[in-house]
């Protein structure tokens, strides 16, 4: 996260989530909505035991880019470009597709972030050797 400001000048509301994410105390922040822009921007912060990957979800979105960032614990991420997945229907009002495909994985560490624009499949909240626990902040991006 301290390398966020090389990715200020993409967009606007993507600056202003790393801003919150670097001026929170983010380990202080309970589990929640956090609203920095209506619907436009906001955070959710969640706490959660990481999952083995036979109970993962390949998902994406369409009008939101999620900006992932771990506060506690270690969790393995899946991603992979949407022409390796088949969808299974999008459900406009929770702005999310789960599908069906093969991706790889990568592992965020606390302090570490990824950025999904809409249409990046992504699978979180997966075990890295065991299930355990992970602090992560969502922050919801919208894309015009």
């Amino acid at each position: 996260i301290a390398r966020a400001h090389r990715y200020h000048a993409l967009d606007a509301r993507l600056a202003r989530a790393f801003e919150f994410l670097q001026q929170t105390d983010l380990a202080a922040l309970e589990e929640g909505r956090y609203e920095l822009d209506g619907a436009n921007l906001y955070a959710l912060v969640q706490h959660y035991t990481t999952k083995r990957p036979d109970q993962g979800r390949w998902e994406a979105h369409q009008r939101y880019a999620d900006l992932q960032c771990v506060v506690t614990g270690t969790e393995r991420m899946g991603y992979g470009p949407l022409d390796r997945f088949t969808g299974l229907g999008y459900d406009a009002e929770k702005d999310v597709e789960f599908l069906t495909g093969s991706g790889d994985y990568l592992q965020l560490k606390a302090g570490e972030f990824v950025v999904l624009w809409p249409g990046e499949v992504h699978m979180p909240q997966m075990a890295v050797d065991a299930p355990g626990p992970v602090k992560k902040i969502v922050v919801k991006i919208a894309v015009d």
